[in-house]
């Protein structure tokens, strides 16, 4: 049986492109890589944080929807609670727009547009309520409909179009358990990138001050292969930035210094034998690689 998705076809309707593109460049020029818009990606705990304040506003939007289904009072509080909720994952959410593919941004603004849609309704719910006229619990109702579709596109967006997982989550299981030669020392030239394939997983070699440094080569952010970005030094140190989405990863030990990367790029330890390059999977405390 052939599997209908919502989201597919909103992913591949190109006609929405051009929207699309002017609220991503829209939202690039009002949040510009930096600070500012690492906070909003969630680099400062490791995961977006866009999911996380989308629950609080749906929460207190459906504790109001319940109340109103049983006629009970108090879901004019819970309503403005989420309207409140709804401003900061807005913005969160705009962040991580900005920074995704073409499919993810036109499933994206469908979600967007629904929820603006189902805010929209619960702002005249509360106009009605505050007159004591009639029918802002069905307007809130309606709303409530609204933004419990799009919660499911945005569902879709982070699981079936993977927006804001760990792209390289699976390195410490995939990559090569036991030292493996990827090829000799002489072939990597001084400070220029190169791929090579380390078992099941590509990697990127940096020969950098007579030492050589070695991450996975896809982006954590949206796998994009970082052996075609550019190497440059802050604080001295080595980093390397996404051709992509010009996420940026110090080479020594893999951590972000700039979003939208919110994981750390997977590092693999390196030695040389007999002048053949050496790499295996960095063990990581409390991970079984086996």
């Amino acid at each position: 049986m052939k599997q209908i998705v919502l989201s597919d076809r909103i992913a591949n309707a190109r006609r929405l492109d051009r929207v699309a593109g002017a609220v991503r460049d829209a939202t690039g020029k009002v949040l510009p890589q930096g600070k500012v818009k690492d906070v909003l990606h969630g680099l400062w705990q490791g995961h977006p944080i866009h999911p996380a304040l989308a629950q609080f506003a749906f929460g207190c939007f459906t504790g109001a929807a319940l109340l109103d289904v049983t006629g009970s009072p108090g879901a004019t509080p819970l309503i403005r609670f989420g309207i409140a909720g709804s401003l900061p994952t807005a913005v969160t959410g705009l962040a991580d727009y900005s920074a995704a593919h073409e499919e993810q941004q036109r499933v994206g603004l469908v979600h967007g547009l629904a929820n603006v849609a189902g805010l929209l309704c619960y702002a005249g719910s509360l106009r009605l309520r505050a007159k004591g006229g009639r029918g802002g619990g069905a307007l809130a109702l309606a709303g409530y409909g609204l933004l419990a579709g799009a919660a499911t596109l945005g569902g879709e967006l982070s699981f079936r179009w993977a927006t804001g997982p760990n792209h390289a989550a699976e390195v410490p299981h995939a990559g090569p358990a036991d030292w493996t030669d990827i090829g000799s020392v002489a072939d990597f030239a001084p400070d220029q990138p190169a791929r090579r394939m380390a078992g099941l997983i590509p990697v990127m070699v940096l020969a950098h001050d007579g030492d050589f440094l070695v991450l996975h080569d896809r982006c954590a952010h949206m796998a994009a292969p970082l052996h075609q970005g550019e190497i440059t030094t802050t604080d001295g140190v080595p980093c390397v930035t996404c051709p992509w989405h010009h996420s940026v990863f110090r080479m020594t030990d893999g951590s972000v210094v700039h979003g939208p990367a919110t994981a750390p790029q997977p590092v693999l330890d390196v030695r040389v034998r007999d002048g053949q390059l050496q790499v295996k999977v960095r063990e990581i405390p409390g991970v079984d690689a086996s």
